[in-house]
């Protein structure tokens, strides 16, 4: 793997920050124009993408990661990094040997007659060799990388520093991206990949739970040789979804393919449970015989109990006008963040759901959705990563199906069978909810007359004021840090002309300068963090 001295990691990563945050400042203070912002962030997701794939290793995993937060960032730096392929070049197997021998504790000819030196498949956190066990059977054995762990120490403690500069110096709406909330997020998910063994219980939930399903094939695993740092499983030939001319040599139809997909995915994506978060073409294949192969449970999300019925709750609570319940449901799945106000989150709900279609004619629609979107943008809104991880799974398997059906064919119409023979087998106290959307549909369109409707714009101006208030004295602790933080990197570039002139006066005066100036950054930033406490409190009090 490219890179490997901490210290260079460390330093590349760093020094591309500094330069997207001192042009993120320029930006800022010249007042460049909205499509000027967009190309900016085209560059910086150019300049993101090339440094990760120099340095490779947990730098594309998070590539990857972020490449999915189109809810967080900037559009023109998703769309340069969205196609991240986490493929890099393959260990030495010397290396490779040396992890097997050690975790299995001997030579490795003690459980295989072969073992391919030259690996099938290689990513940033494991590699994929074949090998023949002294009974015969083939299988695959994934490795985790050498130094992968010391690799991504470094790479966490850099993205630390990183996350830390922008929470507290890059002009990014606070209540917009909650940093803190994203690493936690990103570290979650790399540090479950890492863990070999989480890999194995999911991949044995997956074969349990489709155990008495003919047209699903998940690999066994072999318990006995799987360890934290290694996953052996049965090896599975299959035809990759994206494979034309295979396919079409397959025993079943197209569209008898397509009914199986979904299947085997609408379920994941419905019932509480497990489903895999990453089912593109490399992890889901056709076997010959038309059964659905799944591979790599590296990636996966869950929909717990509480979340489905946090989910059906947050619907009843909307058809029914109780947005205190719904702000509630939204707070237990995890949309809404700590600082959010739920009384600000109630009226929000309410006036979303108060616009009746046949009654906006008369109105400026665009002008009030702008208004929306104004006040949406302010509140403390962050999508957790399970549910981003539902998306992302549902996207990528809804491409693969499109590239199988006929251009004709709406995919509604593909879907809908298939749904209404799993909402049969449901029962009606499951999904009591569709029943309950049924019945409030005529109390729904006449609980909102016309009058009240019209109240609507002095509803929204109200609450825009509120945050409006809020938003300026905000704005005023804002503009004391900038111009605290501006003093102390001018402070710093003093430093290093004084020294480079050796002029004491320069030199001394530039010390001065940038140790009060980063004194008072940090007493501003103190105040503010007591000041928006302190609101919090008052809005819930």
């Amino acid at each position: 793997m490219k890179t490997k001295s901490k210290l260079r990691r460390m330093t590349k990563v760093l020094s591309m920050v500094f330069v997207i945050f001192i042009q993120i400042y320029w930006y800022k203070f010249s007042k460049k124009t909205e499509a000027q912002w967009e190309k900016l962030w085209e560059n910086i997701g150019q300049r993101f993408r090339k440094t990760l794939f120099e340095l490779e290793g947990l730098l594309i995993k998070i590539g990857q990661l972020l490449s999915i937060r189109a809810d967080l960032l900037p559009h023109g730096f998703i769309r340069q990094i969205q196609d991240l392929t986490d493929k890099v070049p393959p260990s030495e197997w010397t290396e490779i040997q040396a992890i097997l021998e050690t975790e299995w504790g001997g030579p490795l000819e003690q459980h295989f007659l072969t073992i391919d030196k030259k690996a099938v498949a290689s990513a940033s956190i494991g590699e994929v060799y074949k090998g023949i066990l002294k009974d015969g059977q083939e299988v695959a054995i994934k490795v985790q990388r050498p130094e992968i762990q010391s690799i991504i120490q470094t790479d966490f403690r850099t993205l630390g520093i990183i996350i830390w500069i922008a929470d507290h110096l890059i002009p990014l709406p606070k209540s917009f991206i909650n940093f803190n909330v994203l690493f936690k997020e990103l570290k979650q998910v790399i540090e479950r990949e890492l863990d070999f063994t989480q890999e194995k219980k999911t991949l044995l939930y997956f074969k349990e739970r489709f155990k008495n399903v003919e047209i699903v094939k998940v690999p066994d695993v072999y318990s006995e040789l799987s360890t934290s740092k290694i996953l052996v499983m049965e090896w599975v030939d299959g035809i990759r979804l994206t494979d034309e001319g295979k396919l079409n040599q397959l025993e079943v139809s197209r569209d008898e393919l397509v009914q199986r997909l979904i299947h085997v995915f609408l379920p994941q994506w419905l019932e509480p449970g497990t489903f895999h978060a990453d089912p593109h073409s490399g992890n889901v294949l056709v076997s010959k015989d038309g059964r659905i192969v799944l591979l790599d449970f590296g990636m996966i999300g869950e929909i717990s109990k509480r979340d489905a019925s946090n989910f059906q709750g947050l619907i009843e609570s909307v058809l029914s006008k109780n947005y205190a319940n719904a702000v509630e449901c939204l707070t237990h799945l995890g949309f809404l963040l700590p600082e959010a106000d739920p009384r600000t989150m109630e009226r929000l709900l309410a006036e979303l759901m108060s616009f009746q279609p046949a009654e906006l004619k008369e109105m400026d629609i665009m002008a009030l959705k702008l208004e929306m979107n104004d006040m949406l943008q302010a509140l403390p809104i962050q999508v957790p990563t399970r549910f981003v991880f539902l998306g992302r799974s549902f996207v990528t398997m809804e491409g693969m199906i499109r590239s199988l059906i006929r251009e004709d064919d709406e995919l509604i119409d593909v879907l809908k069978p298939v749904f209404l023979d799993w909402l049969n087998k449901q029962g009606n106290n499951k999904w009591s909810f569709v029943w309950y959307w049924l019945q409030s549909q005529p109390l729904f369109k006449t609980i909102h007359s016309f009058t009240e409707f019209l109240k609507l714009p002095k509803k929204i101006e109200d609450i825009k004021e509120n945050e409006q208030r809020r938003q300026f004295q905000f704005t005023i602790y804002e503009n004391y840090k900038k111009q605290l933080f501006q003093l102390t990197l001018l402070g710093l570039f003093g430093i290093g002309a004084g020294i480079y002139t050796s002029h004491q006066l320069i030199l001394q005066l530039s010390i001065g300068v940038s140790v009060s100036s980063s004194a008072g950054y940090f007493i501003s930033s103190f105040k503010l963090k007591k000041w928006m406490k302190y609101m919090h409190e008052k809005r819930r009090g």
